[in-house]
């Protein structure tokens, strides 16, 4: 058997694999906690990410169009995304793909935190969304 080392990949009956012990916390400065297991940031995967958020209660985030798909699974508490279309609220233990392409707002319009998965491919980057300052959806 392999010994596991953060990040290093490891050849298991000649798949390789890689085994991550610690997530990367990303920085933010709105109070979420964002921690990529797997990812460009974590351990360098561009085909997708996933990672672990907690958003704190009535958090919200400026509109963003994405070059990638995203799945959302939540944990527990409340998750909002709204489109032009209008607004899905995701609670504990439902998800939601978002497509590529499409302008969306993600909120938490509770007084308790939201956990949740993000999943997206392919891998989350600065790079792959396109940010508004507006909080407006048109």
């Amino acid at each position: 058997m392999s010994e596991a080392v953060p990040g290093k990949p490891i050849l298991h009956n000649a798949v390789e694999t890689r085994l991550q012990l610690a997530p990367f916390n990303v920085p933010t400065s709105n109070g979420k906690i964002i921690q990529e297991h797997i990812g460009a940031a974590s351990i360098e995967v561009a085909d997708i990410s996933i990672a672990r958020m907690v958003a704190p209660p009535f958090w919200t985030e400026s509109f963003q169009i994405a070059d990638l798909d995203e799945v959302t699974y939540v944990i527990r508490g409340v998750f909002t995304v709204e489109t032009v279309s209008g607004m899905t609220k995701v609670g504990a233990l439902q998800s939601i793909l978002v497509f590529k392409g499409t302008k969306v707002r993600y909120s938490n319009p509770a007084e308790e935190e939201c956990e949740y998965i993000s999943v997206c491919t392919p891998a989350f980057t600065l790079e792959r969304v396109k940010r508004f300052l507006a909080l407006t959806c048109i």
